[in-house]
């Protein structure tokens, strides 16, 4: 999966924007989550490959959530616990492939030092709940890329919108706000499931971006 860019301490201009839209923060009975700030989802998919092994080894993230909440209030505190440790993961984890690495297609496991796409988003979510945010709210993403490669992210389910943690952007975005085709997620229920993600933008191939330049 590719490398990640630059990290930058602000948001997107058009996430702010559609984070005002929401309203201020409240219960999550008082969000509309047919916003779409919010992604959809549909029923129940397939677990990745790569994260069915990494539960086999980490039985215990991957079991039904005890206290499931819709969504986390996003304080300023919160917001700058996010953005902190989204820059120091994409700053300290050097990007390297699982192929590189340990010779197979894919393998999810917490970095140590180095890692690819689904490993750095699994230290950003261990980060996370060791700060207190509820782990039904930090779910891990297959999104893809314009150019048809898979690729993972951290999806954090605010009451401003889906936010969308990544290795390869600095900036955190509202999920709608990417360049990429969302695919599932983790269930908030259970992280051991997964649920698709009813992503109906279309999608502008990397060949078509590139001939607009």
């Amino acid at each position: 999966m590719s490398k990640p860019g630059k990290s930058f301490f602000r948001i997107g201009a058009t996430a702010a924007i559609m984070m005002a839209a929401i309203g201020t923060a409240g219960a999550a009975s008082k969000v509309d989550f047919a916003n779409p700030a919010f992604a959809p989802v549909a029923g129940a998919t397939s677990v990745p490959i790569g994260h069915a092994q990494f539960c086999k080894t980490h039985r215990d993230e991957c079991v039904a959530n005890a206290r499931v909440s819709d969504i986390m209030e996003l304080t300023d505190g919160r917001w700058q616990q996010l953005v902190g440790i989204n820059n120091r993961m994409n700053t300290e984890i050097v990007p390297v492939t699982d192929e590189d690495l340990y010779k197979v297609g894919e393998y999810w496991t917490y970095p140590n030092g180095y890692g690819d796409c689904e490993d750095i988003a699994l230290a950003k979510r261990r980060e996370l709940i060791a700060k207190g945010w509820n782990a039904s709210t930090l779910l891990m993403t297959v999104v893809r890329e314009r150019n048809g490669n898979g690729h993972a992210v951290l999806m954090v389910r605010t009451d401003r919108g889906d936010l969308v943690l990544d290795n390869q952007e600095g900036l955190i975005k509202v999920w709608n706000e990417t360049p990429y085709q969302f695919v599932k997620r983790q269930s908030q229920a259970n992280a051991g499931q997964w649920v698709s993600i009813e992503d109906s933008r279309p999608v502008i191939p990397v060949e078509t971006v590139a001939s607009t330049r």
